[in-house]
């Protein structure tokens, strides 16, 4: 998971839980998500995954 990227289709922010669509097994899911940095992630942003808790919860960043 780690790596992989997608897109905000929940508000991330510290301390609150977005969700975030992300490329798996052929299809795309969503996850719940959560900064990993100090930051808000708007709808529709690109994220890349920086940490995975399985079985559905990434840490994610803005991707450049």
């Amino acid at each position: 998971m780690v790596g992989k990227r997608g897109r905000v289709i929940g508000r991330i922010a510290p301390g609150i839980v977005g969700e975030v669509m992300l490329p798996v097994r052929g299809a795309t899911e969503a996850f719940y998500a959560y900064p990993a940095t100090d930051e808000v992630i708007e709808v529709g942003t690109p994220v890349v995954v920086v940490e995975f808790d399985p079985p559905r919860t990434v840490y994610v960043a803005r991707a450049f």
